[in-house]
């Protein structure tokens, strides 16, 4: 464990405060399922405890949603601790099936999904008139390509009018392989590689988990947008129409609370229709369940993580509009009431 984590657990005075909000702690109950006890766990992990299929659990089954961090009276950082002290335990070949099982994918097929048919299919004939070169490269992403291609070819046939391209051999951005403790260098070369050959200085990605890897995670500083930034900075140039809808919006965590982007989204919406918030929103939104390899390793926890953040969604709304595919895949897990969108489905329709 470096200097930098073990300073992290002993500003962890034990206050308990955490407990409050950890939506795994919500769920299971159980000290080690809670941040305080997860950083007790990485503290004895390092100190030499045993690595049996609990200390596993308790070290795997967070979200990395970062709103323990967000409250936490003494600057104590989880979320570090965490995704470090599993990337220690894979060193050792300590992991779960789910762990091998995103890492052998990812690393093999290109995506943590084990997909192995054509990433960029959802291109369809665009293909054919792709620039070679531009100041702004798409950044698709794993679950859009090939779980919500409809969705994907959407928002690029918008940002293309601004003379965006993308990257033709896109590969994993490592954002799982990162969440759950395992080395992405070689995904993110190759697609670093093509970056510098298309020319591009700014990265768009409609994705939360690939937004912050390109931006915090990368061997190099990348100038990174999430389509929202990049359409909210271009609205008086969208022909958008008025909706006679009211809907709801879900913050993302790895966009919104771990990186600030809250204003975008929502500029968006209200510019095309109504927004009712949830009642927890913004930095103290809560998570949806889905990220730190949680729905695919507990895909149980998971569905019930999603019924609790569904339990906010406004009584009077059409729509749950979320920014981030993850998000959306474990909001429509949970049996909404309400049609989960994509803010792109949004935008769409007011473009009719």
């Amino acid at each position: 464990m470096n200097d930098e984590d073990m300073r992290s657990i002993l500003k962890c005075v034990r206050c308990g405060t955490c407990r409050a909000v950890c939506p795994v702690f919500d769920v299971n109950g159980w000290e080690s399922s809670g941040s305080r006890g997860r950083m007790l766990v990485a503290h004895g992990i390092s100190q030499g405890l045993e690595v049996d299929q609990g200390v596993l659990d308790s070290i795997n089954t967070c979200t990395t949603c970062g709103l323990c961090e967000e409250i936490c009276p003494s600057g104590a950082s989880p979320v570090n601790v965490i995704e470090n002290i599993r990337h220690q335990l894979v060193l050792q070949g300590k992991m779960t099936d789910a762990q091998k099982l995103i890492r052998a994918d990812a690393l093999e097929k290109g995506n943590p999904l084990g997909e192995s048919k054509e990433r960029m299919a959802w291109l369809g004939d665009s293909r054919n008139d792709l620039q070679e070169k531009s100041e702004y490269v798409f950044f698709a992403g794993c679950l859009a390509s090939y779980r919500y291609p409809e969705i994907t070819k959407k928002t690029f046939d918008i940002l293309r009018k601004f003379g965006v391209t993308v990257l033709e051999e896109e590969v994993c951005c490592g954002s799982p392989l990162l969440r759950t403790g395992s080395d992405p260098s070689e995904l993110m070369s190759k697609n670093l590689e093509q970056i510098k050959k298309i020319g591009a200085h700014t990265v768009i990605t409609g994705c939360a988990g690939c937004y912050t890897t390109l931006k915090n995670d990368f061997p190099e500083e990348l100038n990174v947008l999430h389509v929202t930034e990049f359409l909210a900075d271009r609205l008086s140039e969208m022909d958008l129409k008025k909706l006679d809808l009211k809907v709801t919006y879900h913050d993302p965590c790895h966009l919104g609370r771990c990186n600030g982007v809250f204003d975008a989204p929502r500029q968006l919406i209200k510019a095309v229709c109504y927004l009712e918030e949830m009642k927890s929103n913004r930095e103290k939104s809560k998570c949806c369940g889905a990220g730190g390899g949680v729905l695919k390793g507990y895909p149980e926890l998971s569905l019930e993580l999603s019924k609790n953040r569904l339990e906010e969604i406004p009584k009077d709304v059409d729509y749950l509009v979320t920014a981030c595919p993850l998000c959306r895949t474990n909001l429509k897990r949970g049996g909404p009431r309400v049609d989960v969108l994509d803010i792109i489905d949004l935008l769409e329709m007011a473009m009719e």
